[in-house]
């Protein structure tokens, strides 16, 4: 496998203190990619972004694509608290609370959620916020 000329530790230090601003590991990604040209931070680090993070103890607690979600279903709740007519919203809705307990149910199943994690739309706005 081929390695970056730079030190691997340099660039998981580099992962570190931009997920310590409050990126997402995704947006770290695209950061490397286009600033330092690092096409697969695997293939420099050895290691996935959020496997980093989580040795640094810096990983999100609920995984990015669950929370885009989460974050997803509150903005058309809150689209539907003023257009309360909107049934394509509503339908749209109903899809993307499907597909968060889809993949919670994944998540929980494979450990990266506790098992007692429960979707709440009351209380999705709070996770998100």
């Amino acid at each position: 496998r081929r390695r970056h000329t730079r030190y691997i530790g340099d660039w998981s230090s580099d992962v570190c203190k931009l997920a310590k601003k409050g990126l997402t590991p995704s947006q770290i990604g695209v950061i490397l990619r286009d600033s330092n040209g690092i096409a697969q931070v695997v293939s420099v680090t050895g290691h996935k972004i959020v496997r980093i993070l989580k040795a640094h103890g810096l990983a999100p607690e609920v995984p990015e694509d669950l929370y885009m979600l989460i974050k997803k279903a509150v903005q058309v709740r809150k689209h539907l608290e003023t257009n309360r007519k909107d049934k394509d919203s509503k339908f749209r809705l109903i899809l993307i609370e499907s597909r968060i307990h889809r993949l919670a149910r994944y998540y929980r199943t494979t450990r990266k959620l506790p098992a007692n994690w429960k979707y709440e739309s009351g209380t999705a706005s709070t996770m998100v916020a």
